[in-house]
């Protein structure tokens, strides 16, 4: 049932945006403009919430516990571990934006900031962290930690409603825990197919860097064909073999281009913009995490960090699941670490490198970013290459690297969308993941051709309001079952220690039989 509803709301929309784009996207604008307008500060509460709570479970008492028990062993190295959750997270993302956001709020900064000007860099910098750091990993953990102990440790399905039992009960199998995985679905198909579609733009845009075909809707659409032919084979072969391979060897194309540019560019001015950004980061965490702007009337905290968090939350159904999948046998301290710091670091890192250098490209009149940036944001890497050495070599590349977490970041979401559209626990079947492979591409193809990308994004900016009160919810059940689990194995470490000491007295009453000697106590005073 889920399946079925799913595709034919998806036919809905896409039908509605592909076949009359002005009149849908009037009223998702009109509809994303009340719900920011009324209930934006939610997005920042909620997801401040759930980073403190990721920070309790990793540092408090539930840190040892083991996602699939006692004895469970990771399945994956932990290369492997984080390759995945880096390409299946944010890839294809930080290629698009590593360079493109810090230029954009240099040019718009928050905060009432002069443009273009050094507290304006400082800020960009600051907010480019804050966008693609702590916080929306702590979206993503917390579903895919919930996820991972109801599917390993409580034997469930993978489906984002098994996550509601310890608050609904037996409903979570009924029509409620079925209108939540349809939205779930409905959420990530779309959430998916836009970005991919986004990604086919720049894809479009580094070809036409490079080999000079001009950036045509003919061009997009063989990307896309290709890229579903690559991302098919990939998906099929399984996470063990496709999905880890190509993203184990991405992780190192993107560590090498890093390298290159790091030496290659302005090394110490990257090295303090890193330090100095990190710094003001956290000391403006707290204040950063709840700001909105109700006196000065600004719309740039709506147009960038809320519609960012409520984008992590849409797409939490899908990353969540993927990183549930591949992180069995971690330990929650182990999983937190590894699924919110140690990729934040490297997200900071990225945009130390990439942003700092496009900056100082700018500032310095290396080469003008600022009109690039009118060219859209596409455009903005490729440019900035020009004021390095070897810029062709470095744009193939970041075109390499850009297909490779296209295609990382589409097979990741068939194999998550066909398991959480199948009742059955354990990998979905290969049919399940082919049509869904198949309406991937359908819908990021219909709607380039429409022009109806926009819209669709906007669905996904309301779509995230309930799930964002969802997440309060997982975040009760979370504490629910672990706090079970904690009793649970603080008695089961009792009884041990109780049956030694048992074991230990009548050893020792025992050996005074024996020998007739005075016993010593069970614990040997």
């Amino acid at each position: 049932m889920v399946f079925r509803i799913s595709i034919a709301l998806l036919a809905l929309l896409v039908l509605a945006a592909g076949l009359a784009p002005g009149p849908f996207n009037n009223v998702v604008q009109s509809g994303l403009a009340q719900v920011i307008k009324n209930t934006g500060w939610i997005y920042l509460l909620v997801v401040f919430i759930t980073l403190s709570f990721l920070m309790y479970l990793a540092f408090g008492r539930f840190a040892t516990l083991r996602i699939g028990g006692e004895d469970a062993e990771p399945e994956f190295s932990n290369t492997s571990w984080m390759s995945m959750l880096f390409a299946a997270g944010m890839g294809i993302g930080l290629v698009f934006w590593g360079a493109a956001e810090p230029i954009s709020h240099f040019v718009t900064p928050p905060e009432g900031l002069p443009p273009q000007s050094m507290e304006a860099a400082r800020a960009s910098m600051r907010y480019a962290f804050f966008h693609w750091g702590l916080h929306p990993w702590a979206i993503y953990a917390l579903i895919g930690l919930a996820m991972a102990w109801f599917q390993f440790n409580r034997n469930g399905r993978g489906l984002i409603s098994d996550l509601l039992q310890p608050v609904i009960g037996r409903h979570h199998r009924g029509w409620i825990g079925a209108v939540v995985n349809v939205a779930a679905v409905v959420a990530t198909a779309i959430g998916v197919a836009t970005t991919l579609g986004f990604g086919t733009i720049q894809i479009a845009a580094g070809i036409e860097r490079i080999f000079g075909l001009r950036s045509s809707l003919t061009l997009q659409l063989a990307i896309i064909a290709g890229a579903f032919v690559l991302y098919m084979a990939s998906t099929t072969s399984g996470v063990h073999r496709g999905i880890k391979w190509l993203s184990n060897f991405n992780l190192g194309l993107a560590a090498v281009l890093l390298a290159l540019i790091l030496v290659l560019g302005p090394t110490g001015f990257i090295f303090d913009t890193f330090t100095t950004t990190l710094g003001s980061y956290l000391n403006q965490l707290v204040t950063m995490s709840l700001r909105m702007s109700p006196f000065s009337g600004s719309t740039w905290v709506a147009d960038w960090t809320i519609f960012y968090w409520a984008w992590w939350i849409a797409w939490a159904p899908f990353v969540g699941s993927f990183i549930a999948r591949v992180s069995r046998g971690r330990s929650i301290r182990e999983f937190v670490l590894g699924v919110v710091i140690a990729p934040s670091v490297l997200g900071f890192l990225w945009f130390s490198v990439f942003g700092g250098t496009a900056l100082w490209s700018q500032i310095f009149g290396h080469v003008d970013l600022v009109s690039a940036l009118g060219n859209g944001y596409e455009t903005v890497l490729f440019t900035m290459f020009d004021s390095l050495p070897m810029p062709m070599l470095l744009s193939v590349m970041a075109l390499v690297l850009l297909i490779i977490f296209f295609v990382t970041s589409a097979d990741s979401a068939v194999l998550v969308l066909a398991s959480m559209s199948t009742d059955e626990a354990g990998d979905p079947p290969l049919s399940r993941r082919v049509v869904w492979g198949v309406a991937v591409a359908l819908i990021a193809g219909t709607l380039l051709v429409a022009g109806g990308l926009d819209p669709l994004q906007g669905v996904i900016t309301i779509a995230a309001l309930p799930f964002a009160m969802l997440m309060l919810l997982v975040i009760v059940s979370l504490y629910r079952v672990l706090d079970v689990e904690y009793h649970k194995q603080r008695r089961k470490a009792a009884r041990a220690r109780h049956l030694i000491d048992q074991w230990i007295a009548r050893d020792l009453a025992a050996q005074e039989q024996s020998t007739g000697a005075a016993p010593l106590s069970p614990r040997g005073d």
